[in-house]
């Protein structure tokens, strides 16, 4: 086996925290982390996340071809995350999962825009709904290009979700944070429709996400030229 074990280990419980919470039955979803070499470590095909062991996990060139020649494949939708780590100097962790109220939102067309949450307001602004395309096929990745730059979590229409941040932890917990916005969407509107933050509301979250957190990535509501000085930095 390959080195980075710890790091394969973590693919293998964040897997594992994923499975847990519902977030893709059988062997939904994918997982990906860029190396300091340029190559990846990410999920093989076929195999649930809940159930994955280090010796599992693919080492591939930054092109998707497999080095080594282990048993196992690739996701076949590691061309979707190949695209995002074309698009995003910054990212370095990806996640494609189908957390089930972001998903029931992705089938039903319904993006993520009511700001209601002071977490999901400072940490996700809004997540937008990407048109269909057809799962491992460059259409999926050709879908999301539009809405790279200016988001790290984004809803497929008629598929699930994909987060993607500056190492695993970040992408994963936004992945966490997506499902949750989208619960507490899904359950407000049975009592009427949640109560939303006026213009100066969302501001003065917007400055205490500058003020006290150093968040890295991407963020709808903030201006990406300072965004992007910032990562430089």
């Amino acid at each position: 086996m390959e080195n980075n074990l710890e790091l394969r280990e973590f693919i293998c419980e964040v897997g594992r925290r994923a499975y847990a919470r519902e977030m893709g039955a059988a062997n939904d979803g994918n997982i990906s982390v860029l190396l300091d070499d340029g190559t990846l470590l990410c999920t093989p095909t076929g195999v649930s996340k809940g159930f994955m062991k280090p010796e599992m996990i693919c080492h591939i060139e930054r092109s998707g071809k497999p080095i080594g020649d282990g048993r196992y494949r690739p996701s076949t939708e590691i061309g979707m995350h190949l695209c995002v780590y074309d698009h995003r100097d910054d990212v370095r962790s990806v996640v494609h999962a189908h957390p089930l109220y972001a998903t029931v939102h992705a089938i039903c067309g319904k993006p993520l825009t009511q700001q209601i949450m002071p977490e999901s307001t400072m940490f996700l602004g809004e997540v937008p709904l990407t048109p269909y395309g057809l799962p491992s096929t460059p259409e999926l990745s050709d879908a999301i290009i539009p809405y790279l730059q200016r988001h790290d979590a984004l809803l497929l229409e008629n598929h699930g979700a994909l987060t993607y941040g500056h190492d695993l932890n970040s992408a994963y917990f936004k992945m966490e944070a997506l499902d949750y916005y989208a619960k507490v969407v899904y359950l407000a509107a049975s009592y009427g429709g949640a109560k939303e933050f006026n213009a100066d509301q969302i501001e003065r979250l917007l400055d205490v996400r500058r003020k006290h957190f150093n968040q890295p990535g991407r963020h709808p509501f903030l201006n990406l030229a300072e965004q992007v000085r910032q990562e430089d930095h």
